[in-house]
């Protein structure tokens, strides 16, 4: 691990003050990706700056939306009764990501400003239509994730909150790697209030995406069986030790069917 230079803001504008000052800087949320980069020597940033400071947490739910901040922690928002009651879906997700070290340190910000492609919170918030927002704008999920871990973000820009609108029904679940628990392919299913259908996949690809042809189906007729004879192509998915692409496209029809099942 190289040296670096570490700093621990209050606020988001003294954050971005000093990303702007940093030679090669990088945000730290809740370091669960980049401390074991560091470590591994595949980074060496001449800053760190921790987000951590700056008591960016909590949850707001209101008749509409479910708002999380960024500093939230994977464990709040899946032990939160107030989420489950709203988007039971979610609680779901959060409470299946890595194993509790990950659970209690991870935050909902930095798993989304990472994007990681087999991350679980980007198909929630593509899935369900999220708003991101930033210390400078907000960006709708659908433009904020660009690739593979690549997003919409500026260098200096920093995710503060999540804005989830409250759905009709919604429903995830996931194959996990036994290992790691990342996503080998999960899939968020929501049918919005205004009847129609998103869903998202995660783990299959290089980046997190929908399946139009599945939103169709289930626009028609909201249950698992909808999605018999729909197929994803196994073009373009990842193909690795773990599983093929073929599996993977086979998989997401079946977490797709479990999604729907699931959905409350």
């Amino acid at each position: 691990m190289e040296n670096f230079n570490y700093v621990r803001p209050a606020k988001a504008a003294d954050a971005v003050k000093a990303m702007k000052k940093a030679k090669d800087g990088k945000y730290m949320s809740g370091g669960m990706t980049l401390l074991p980069t560091l470590k591994q020597g595949l980074a060496a940033p001449s800053d760190i700056i921790d987000l951590g400071g700056m008591g960016n947490s909590g949850i707001a739910v209101s008749a509409k939306a479910v708002t999380v901040k960024a500093g939230t922690t994977h464990v709040e928002v899946a032990t939160s009764k107030e989420v489950k009651k709203a988007i039971a879906a979610l609680t779901v997700l959060a409470g299946g990501i890595g194993d509790p070290a990950v659970r209690n340190r991870g935050t909902i910000g930095g798993s989304i400003s990472n994007n990681d492609p087999a991350a679980d919170y980007p198909s929630a918030c593509l899935g369900l239509g999220a708003t991101i927002v930033t210390s400078d704008r907000k960006i709708a999920a659908d433009k904020f994730f660009t690739g593979m871990f690549s997003t919409a973000l500026k260098p200096t820009e920093i995710v503060t909150a999540v804005e989830f609108p409250i759905p009709d029904k919604a429903g995830y679940a996931k194959f996990p790697n036994p290992a790691s628990r990342y996503a080998m392919v999960g899939v968020f299913v929501a049918k919005m209030k205004d009847g129609s259908v998103r869903v998202a996949v995660t783990g299959a690809g290089p980046g997190v995406f929908r399946v139009p042809e599945m939103e169709a189906a289930l626009a028609k007729s909201f249950k698992s069986s909808a999605l018999d004879g729909v197929q994803v192509k196994a073009r373009g998915l990842n193909s690795d030790m773990h599983a093929s692409a073929e599996y993977r496209a086979h998989l997401i029809g079946v977490m797709a069917r479990r999604a729907v099942d699931a959905a409350k």
